[in-house]
């Protein structure tokens, strides 16, 4: 039973999962809007919101939470950079998902998320 357990595992074990959603939040900090699937945007949703709020406080400690969760450099200097003053003054929700349609080949539903 699953009982209090949160998180999608999307069919993968926790290594891949984990490197899977890194490289998603690796992507959409990089390049501040990633075209994918609904249930993908909401999990990337929560470890972005996460990551801009420690950015805000330029400490060491933030600084070594981000470089733990994100792989190259150029997203992490951009967090501390580019969008932590950017949202300094939104207390969250600097994230937006907007539906595109559905995808032709299994009919998944393709959403756009991006910064607000």
């Amino acid at each position: 039973m699953r009982h209090r357990k949160k998180g999608k595992v999307f069919d993968r074990a926790k290594g891949p999962r984990e490197a899977f959603l890194r490289g998603l939040v690796n992507n959409f900090v990089v390049y501040e809007h990633i075209d994918t699937t609904g249930a993908r945007a909401k999990a990337v949703r929560s470890l972005v919101e996460r990551l801009v709020t420690r950015a805000k406080v330029n400490t060491i400690a933030s600084k070594r939470y981000i470089r733990a969760h994100v792989y190259t450099d150029g997203a992490q200097k951009k967090l501390f950079d580019v969008l932590a003053p950017r949202y300094m003054t939104r207390v969250g929700g600097c994230t937006r998902i907007m539906k595109l349609g559905s995808r032709q080949g299994d009919r998944a539903q393709i959403v756009r998320l991006e910064f607000v």
